[in-house]
């Protein structure tokens, strides 16, 4: 019966395009989250260092984003100062060598030169600037601030023709697509880098809760008795706490632990608190299901009443697991931004609740690029995963099909 149940039910779901294109969607995030997983395990210093890479000045708007003069002008004053800086060293040519954000760098010039053709001439524009309260609508310190732009911003970058002029690699523009945040970083490859975290969380915290809740659920409804009390007093008790407090008690916990600044502290949070909704979903399916002919039957053959439990009850409520998977997978991801955000939650590593957090001050600034990238990442997978728990339901519940 579970059988011609699951397979009626696959050919209905596949018949669903809004469910085939979320699991298209929901593959592609499984997809990156898997090469980033793999990235870290063979790439010397993980990809997570390329999320602390500081890849260009504070707050940069995405490529398609026009900015103000003001903007332009601290950008290129940013790359001069760094110039600058560099030049003061005791080693300018080792300085300049070292110099670099992301993959752009200096053309490979000797300190006398940079000094010359980029240096003293940045710094009578600067100064020829510095005469202009206004740069709006100024059309001679607009053209000052070209010239400056031409001596600073195009001789930075990741290979260099033989003037001296800068061609910058397509690594380095995927990098800047979606701008910087006030650190200087990558916002595009940190939403790229949270795609993992936010699947590896998902996947775990759904798939240890419902698996708890399923059993948990399916034995006491099953043997009811001391087991179905126990259980019963189990999840009202859980219950009736505010799920958002038994989080951040539990997150709490950990702090200052072995395990403080891992993933662990989530994981035990969310499972914690997550298995409740599949534990009594379950309970009440399986007490109507025990009563059905063919478990009475199983009965009288002679099964044992595990077997029957895991082998003819568990099974037919497979499609309570499913939508709780993707319910929970959902929960997960937006508890865990809850968390970031309040500091309880990921550490030492990107996340989408994190960037929003740090997104805080950017947005009284008016710069919502960051906050936008990390809400947008994350809409689109939990829009996929309804729609899909959605189509699920549809397809598997006995009483849709």
């Amino acid at each position: 019966m579970a059988k011609f149940m699951q397979q009626r039910g696959v050919k209905k779901l596949l018949k669903d395009r809004l469910a085939v294109v979320s699991m298209w969607v929901i593959g592609a995030y499984l997809l990156v989250a898997l090469g980033v997983l793999v990235g870290n395990l063979f790439t010397e210093g993980g990809l997570k260092s390329e999320t602390e890479l500081r890849i260009g000045p504070d707050n940069v708007p995405g490529a398609w984003a026009t900015q103000s003069a003001e903007a332009r002008l601290r950008d290129a004053t940013f790359y001069l100062d760094s110039i600058k800086k560099a030049s003061r060293g005791s080693d300018p040519a080792a300085a300049y060598a070292a110099l670099e954000w992301g993959s752009d760098r200096l053309p490979a010039w000797k300190p006398d030169r940079i000094e010359s053709e980029i240096i003293e001439p940045a710094d009578e524009i600067s100064t020829a600037l510095a005469d202009h309260r206004e740069l709006e609508g100024n059309v001679e310190a607009l053209a000052l601030l070209d010239r400056l732009e031409q001596v600073v911003r195009a001789r930075i970058g990741a290979s260099h023709d033989e003037s001296g002029n800068a061609q910058r690699s397509a690594g380095q523009s995927f990098r800047m697509l979606l701008g910087t945040d006030r650190q200087g970083r990558s916002i595009l490859v940190r939403a790229i880098y949270s795609t993992k975290v936010a699947v590896q969380i998902g996947v775990v915290s759904a798939l240890i809760s419902v698996l708890i809740g399923t059993i948990l659920g399916a034995a006491a409804g099953y043997f009811g008795g001391v087991v179905d009390v126990i259980v019963v007093w189990l999840y009202s008790t859980f219950s009736s706490i505010p799920w958002i407090v038994l989080l951040m008690v539990l997150a709490s916990a950990f702090r200052g632990g072995d395990w403080d600044g891992t993933l662990i502290p989530v994981y035990a949070a969310f499972c914690l608190s997550f298995w409740i909704s599949p534990c009594r979903v379950v309970r009440g399916e399986v007490m109507k299901l025990k009563e059905l002919e063919y478990v009475q039957a199983a009965s009288a053959i002679g099964f044992g009443r595990a077997r029957i439990l895991f082998k003819h009850v568990i099974p037919n409520t497979a499609h309570l697991m499913f939508i709780n998977f993707s319910l929970l997978f959902i929960g997960a991801i937006k508890a865990e931004v809850i968390l970031s955000f309040l500091g309880l939650g990921v550490k030492n590593e990107p996340s989408w609740g994190v960037m929003i957090n740090h997104a805080k001050a950017e947005v009284l600034n008016g710069f919502f690029w960051q906050i936008g990238t990390a809400t947008v990442f994350m809409v689109i997978l939990v829009l996929a995963f309804n729609t899909l728990s959605d189509a699920l339901q549809d397809a598997f519940d006995p009483k849709h099909v």
